[in-house]
């Protein structure tokens, strides 16, 4: 068994841990009504999109999410919070370095022993999920899954369906498939570009990622027999339909996003496995992105 298969079979237990944390670690998580952004790179970036949709859908106040590289310096925020795995991403600490004495900033890391543990305010620690594989799959959703505990938005069915999502079949024939798209609908849309991020890294595959009502405007040109689209949570009346008279293959989002998310990571798995790669060592990637000054 590969790092990054171990690591995602533990998903379920590390959601039920982090959803026990929120409570210790709300001090250092955006309050209602606070101005907030939620940044990172990468995986984490997309895992900050989830949060921020799921923050303002529950009324918790404006809350926007940015990739590290591109956080508007010219806007006053409450609190920044920054998901970052490794604690090294250079990205990731010059910003918090600027932030510095100006805006409060929140780190969720899961090494404390790094450089993030002195360049945040206030940190929420989830070692627990700390992963070998360059991949992150199970460090992102505890870290989602926390966010969604701490806004009270952490049903219990989310657990019972990661389950469901690591011993049910995928669909038949999925893995052969030449191109895939995955879809979503306000805090899902996040979800569906981590889904095609992970298909890109580890398996190297065709992999895209919309929002779902977009997805009509152009990107469903591609669709055709031999490819796949994947919707994460509700999808909009009709595209069902619309992408199966194309010939390819829709795969409905029928367990909760978060887990429909664990689904694609064991699709990405199997894809490498079919073509002969190794998911734990992803071609020109590292675990951490370190840059020299």
């Amino acid at each position: 068994m590969t790092h990054v298969e171990d690591e995602l079979t533990s998903q379920p237990e590390c959601w039920t841990r982090a959803a026990t944390e929120a409570g210790r670690c709300a001090e250092a998580l955006p309050a209602p009504g606070e101005r907030v952004a939620l940044v990172g790179c990468g995986t984490s970036y997309f895992m900050a999109q989830a949060a921020a949709a799921l923050r303002e859908e529950a009324g918790q106040g404006e809350t926007d999410a940015f990739a590290a590289s591109e956080f508007p310096h010219g806007r006053d925020y409450d609190r920044v919070v920054a998901l970052t795995r490794s604690g090294t991403t250079t990205e990731v600490l010059d910003l918090l370095g600027r932030l510095k004495g100006r805006t409060r900033t929140t780190a969720i890391t899961a090494d404390p022993h790094t450089p993030v543990t002195t360049a945040a305010d206030d940190l929420a620690v989830l070692d627990f999920a700390d992963e070998r594989s360059v991949v992150q799959t199970r460090f992102a959703t505890t870290a989602l899954t926390l966010l969604r505990a701490h806004l009270g938005l952490h049903p219990d069915a989310a657990v019972t369906d990661a389950r469901t999502a690591l011993t049910e079949p995928l669909p038949e024939g999925l893995a052969e498939c030449a191109q895939f798209t995955f879809l979503g609908r306000g805090w899902t849309v996040g979800l569906a570009h981590e889904a095609g991020l992970k298909m890109r890294e580890a398996a190297l595959a065709w992999a895209e990622s919309y929002p779902a009502m977009e997805y009509r405007h152009g990107p469903i040109s591609v669709t055709t027999s031999g490819t796949a689209t994947w919707m994460l949570g509700a999808a909009p009346e009709g595209l069902a339909e619309q992408v199966r008279s194309t010939g390819g293959t829709w795969i409905e989002g029928r367990l909760d996003p978060l887990a429909e998310l664990v689904r694609a990571q064991r699709l990405a798995v199997a894809v490498a496995a079919s073509r002969g790669l190794d998911p734990d060592n992803p071609r020109h990637l590292t675990r951490s992105v370190i840059l020299a000054p």
